[in-house]
């Protein structure tokens, strides 16, 4: 079930499914007990471009959190559930905009019906979670180990409990940190259902290989028209996540916005910091909202030629550097000022 089919699920005041834009999803890593750290962190995470915010809710006071962080942020607040049902109800009715539970772990019919019940009651949605480290015994028996075709089965039996109990505002999420083998699920899944995907790599690990893990895994599966909400599981701060997402989307083709930054590797030509100054132009562009290429060289001999793609670039020399608009060199300035003459014509570029 491509994205443009799925059905359309209300998150707070945002909307995923039906075709409607990828929206960019991540999770706080602070106690969410403290009221003032989580909802600065969130914050943060709005900046950098976040959409939706997940906060885990392992306690009653961390559920009432909930209800102080809320009126101070600007984007729907998802609460993270796991094992004890009575969290999940707490959570509700402080004010959670959606559940993530995933009700192999939360009990008994009963505590399952309990929760649905308390969702419906506010048309909260729940968003039913299964991760592949947590397969059941008897579909790891049934498809001998951990398969897509197990984490599939799995999902939709919990789905199953669910729409049983006369609920289906929904939203399905798979993980495995098996890159492949969560491609392979969500291609199951897509072909089973139409309630909106959640799409992540879990405990991809660190920035560096949780980025490669992350990249390769949501590309093959977005790119196929499959998912609906990603988040990028990372190790590190949550800001990182937001930052690599938007980059995963706009590189897919399915996002504008934001000035996406080209450099080139450097050689025994560069006579400067090129891998600092690429960095501090990323940085430096950030809170610039063009929707354009700039492009970042290391030298006169190719930087023109090579920056002509781009809309604006910089070419270091040895001691100054090349402006460059459209591949033409429009201004040679010292290499100190290099940084402070791009970002003013990027501040200027509409009068350009």
């Amino acid at each position: 079930m491509h994205r443009e089919h799925t059905k359309t699920i209300r998150i707070g005041d945002r909307v995923i499914g039906g075709g409607n834009p990828i929206l960019i999803q991540s999770m706080t890593n602070t106690r969410t007990e403290d009221v003032e750290a989580t909802t600065a962190q969130i914050l943060r995470l709005e900046r950098a471009g976040c959409e939706i915010v997940r906060c885990t809710v392992p306690t009653v006071e961390a559920a009432e959190a909930i209800e102080k962080i809320r009126p101070q942020i600007h984007i729907p607040l998802v609460a993270d559930i796991h094992f004890d049902y009575r969290m999940a109800i707490a959570a509700i009715e402080h004010g959670a905009d959606k559940i993530r539970i995933n009700p192999g772990n939360i009990g008994d019919r009963d505590k399952v019906a309990a929760v649905v019940s308390a969702a419906k009651e506010r048309d909260i949605p729940i968003r039913v979670g299964v991760n592949s480290g947590s397969l059941e015994r008897d579909l790891v028996e049934k498809y001998h180990g951990v398969t897509a075709e197990g984490i599939v089965e799995s999902a939709l039996d919990k789905v199953g409990i669910i729409e049983d109990l006369g609920y289906d505002n929904l939203v399905i999420s798979i993980k495995s940190s098996d890159v492949l083998m969560c491609v392979r699920a969500h291609e199951l899944l897509a072909e089973k259902t139409r309630y909106p995907l959640h799409v992540g790599i879990t405990e991809s690990g660190t920035v560096t290989s949780g980025n490669i893990k992350s990249a390769v895994g949501l590309g093959l599966i977005l790119h196929q028209g499959i998912g609906d909400t990603v988040r990028v599981s990372l190790t590190g701060d949550p800001v990182e996540e937001v930052r690599s997402a938007r980059l995963i989307l706009r590189t897919l083709g399915l996002r504008k916005g934001g000035i996406e930054v080209v450099s080139c590797p450097t050689c025994g030509r560069t006579r400067i910091d090129l891998i600092g100054l690429a960095n501090r132009v990323e940085e430096m562009v950030a809170d610039i909202p063009l929707d354009i290429k700039v492009a970042v060289m290391g030298c006169a001999v190719n930087g023109p030629g090579e920056a002509k793609e781009a809309d604006i670039g910089i070419a270091g020399g040895d001691g100054e550097g090349l402006l460059i608009k459209h591949g033409e060199i429009v201004k040679k300035v010292p290499e100190d000022r290099l940084l402070e003459t791009l970002r003013e014509e990027l501040l200027h570029w509409e009068q350009a």
